[in-house]
């Protein structure tokens, strides 16, 4: 019955998204990618897949931010088509899923309000899937205090925000404290929600929203190292969702050194390879440990939404096709940044997401 009852209502639009999966790049387009010797060598090479002719209204020298941001604009209409054809719960779901993009832009006008910056040209540097109707009502606060109010009145993201802080705590917290307070309740909320749509979609979105939960707590724990950041308040950024929680959270809490968090990572078999060569890690210096890190993080990611796109008659497809694609954006990104640079001997240095 749930079967049946799910290609009625969702049934096109999940195999117009396993369309979209098909047509990521694969191994031979990037080998081909990776030889050319020009962007605009790189571009003709990029015709010939799915991309097609996206960059072909742009002007020789390209650029690799006109290139990324094409490759972005592809992506959000391929996604608004799918929005605005789903009907409930799926419209529902695919809003979730916006709602990081939003927390990511609000925080970015937040941070332009506090520096007094022109929140008008920082508008240009917002992600569009985290973009809504609203969004330009918050660039006529000219106070932290109007800009929190606006937050709480005009946009999705009220519900976190009236639950979570307030306005003096805008002025007074750390702008990455209020972010992960933010990001916090949202994956709880959206983590809920996937729960009470049962079945399928339930296990895979737990599945997958348990790894962002932990992914973020093992960065608050490390990034917390050496600042003024309290243990107490350190535990109140973690999720209350996830592999580590709630024995792996208590310990983070509590880590003082990144052997402490090695230990509690080695507990959970998909984590254990995160800290392999921890000391090499820490031989190259806090910046190249964090970049190891984050790779390491992104390949199982990347690991985890190619296995369960294979799962059918669940939402999670959606999902994990949206974090698959970003992936190729950065990939793309990344190769046509060393042929610009002329960086060959680190070309190779992306992580494919098929």
């Amino acid at each position: 019955m749930e079967m049946i009852s799910f290609n009625i209502d969702t049934g096109y639009l999940e195999g117009v998204v396993r369309g979209y999966r098909s047509s990521l790049l694969q191994s031979h387009h990037y080998q081909s990618l990776t030889q050319c010797e020009t962007l605009d060598d790189f571009k003709m090479q990029l015709q010939a897949t799915d991309y097609g002719n996206f960059l072909q209204n742009e002007p020789s020298p390209l650029s690799t931010s006109t290139i990324a941001d094409k490759a972005t604009r592809k992506l959000v209409a391929e996604f608004e088509y799918l929005r605005t054809n789903a009907a409930y719960p799926l419209n529902r779901f695919l809003d979730y899923m916006t709602y990081a993009y939003m927390i990511d832009n609000v925080i970015l006008l937040i941070t332009g309000t506090l520096h007094d910056r022109d929140t008008h040209d920082l508008l240009a540097r917002c992600h569009p899937l985290g973009v809504f109707d609203t969004l330009p009502a918050l660039c006529v606060a000219s106070t932290v205090s109007e800009l929190y109010h606006s937050v709480l009145v005009e946009t999705p993201l009220a519900p976190y925000f009236r639950d979570c802080l307030s306005a003096s705590d805008l002025d007074d917290l750390n702008i990455e404290i209020i972010r992960n307070t933010l990001y916090k309740a949202y994956l709880e909320d959206f983590h809920a929600f996937c729960q009470s749509l049962g079945g399928t979609t339930a296990h895979t979105m737990g599945e997958l929203l348990s790894f962002e939960a932990d992914r973020r707590t093992i960065n608050i724990t490390i990034n917390s190292f050496g600042t003024s950041l309290s243990k107490e308040e350190r535990a109140r950024l973690f999720p209350t969702i996830g592999r580590l929680f709630p024995a792996g959270n208590n310990v983070l809490a509590k880590a003082d050194e990144l052997e402490q968090v090695k230990n509690v990572c080695d507990q959970i078999p998909q984590y254990r390879g995160f800290f392999e060569g921890s000391s090499a890690m820490a031989g190259g210096g806090a910046e190249a440990s964090a970049d190891m890190l984050e790779d390491k993080m992104f390949k199982l990611e990347v690991q985890l939404n190619r296995i369960l796109t294979i799962t059918q008659f669940q939402f999670g497809i959606f999902y994990a096709w949206l974090k698959l694609k970003e992936q190729e954006i950065r990939s793309i990104t990344w190769i046509a940044e060393c042929i610009a640079q002329n960086a060959r001997d680190r070309i190779s240095d992306f992580i494919p997401p098929l």
